[in-house]
């Protein structure tokens, strides 16, 4: 019985060996099977074939992957650079401030220097160190003093004009009052002296930054835009320098003097450099004359 069911088993089995083994002849066929023109197998062409679209995803999303982190590198490379650039710039900006900064500190001191050559009097150039908190500065402090030879009253000046006298000194810096103090005063004409009869005082108007000038003829001719120069008679400037320019006229009359306005030459609001003169007004000589009734009047005295 048994021998009948083996039988029967390989009898059944037999179509599907047989399967099997025509299966397994086509694989071997069709794996050795070569193209005639690339003599290559068949069936590594069709696994090609096949594969290529995974493949071809697979390198597409790689590519992507590596361009998105090589674009991040290179952003955050050009973020570096960008800063540097910016850092360089302010760098350079910051030295070329510098620059311009000392070169019109020497242009300026280069004036106050000429300003000596020209000057009938030696001058001792001085930085400014110190201003009143006041809006418009009404006195400054410089860098030189007794030691230097700066003494009180002597005037300080800039190449625009007179700035104001020195009013008290240390030996090795002293405060200056400035033109634009309500204290501070000049003798003033407008125009030259010898050239124009348009004389008189000038005085600070304090906060405004500006100076009136007093005492003027209602009959002189006064135009906006006129110098207006010192004229030596007050015992502190020598005559001849910049006091300022006319900005406003009030007109007068034959008994009423002219309201003058002046802007003061030497821009006083940015003074960073300014020159003392080495002056001192000539000293008044005492009369040996006089007439019989003024002598018995000043005996009475």
């Amino acid at each position: 019985m048994a021998a009948i069911r083996t039988q029967r088993e390989i009898r059944q089995r037999a179509p599907w060996w047989l399967f099997g083994l025509l299966l397994l002849n086509f694989g071997l066929m069709t794996y050795d099977a070569r193209d005639d023109a690339t003599k290559q197998r068949k069936l590594r062409s069709i696994a090609s074939s096949l594969t290529y679209p995974i493949q071809q995803g697979a390198s597409s999303t790689g590519n992507w992957i590596g361009g998105l982190f090589g674009n991040i590198g290179e952003l955050r490379r050009a973020s570096t650079e960008n800063q540097q650039l910016h850092r360089q710039i302010d760098q350079m900006q910051a030295e070329l401030r510098d620059t311009r900064e000392r070169a019109a500190e020497a242009e300026r001191l280069e004036k106050l220097f000429k300003l000596n050559e020209k000057s009938a009097y030696q001058t001792v150039v001085a930085r400014v160190i110190a201003r009143d908190p006041s809006m418009w500065f009404d006195s400054v402090t410089i860098d030189k003093g007794r030691w230097a030879g700066v003494e009180v009253n002597m005037p300080v000046v800039t190449t625009g004009g007179i700035v104001g006298r020195v009013v008290s000194t240390s030996p090795w810096s002293a405060q200056v009052m400035l033109v634009t103090d309500e204290k501070s005063g000049a003798g003033a004409i407008v125009g030259q002296l010898g050239q124009s009869t348009a004389m008189g005082s000038v005085k600070g108007m304090g906060e405004n930054g500006l100076l009136e000038m007093r005492y003027v003829s209602g009959m002189e001719k006064v135009q906006l835009g006129d110098s207006v120069t010192t004229t030596g008679q007050d015992a502190i400037y020598p005559q001849g320098y910049t006091v300022g320019e006319v900005v406003e006229v009030k007109p007068g009359s034959a008994t009423q003097a002219q309201v003058i306005h002046i802007r003061p030459g030497a821009g006083l609001e940015r003074l960073k450099e300014v020159a003392v003169l080495m002056y001192h007004a000539p000293q008044r000589t005492e009369s040996d004359q006089a007439l019989p009734n003024v002598e018995k009047k000043t005996n009475k005295q």
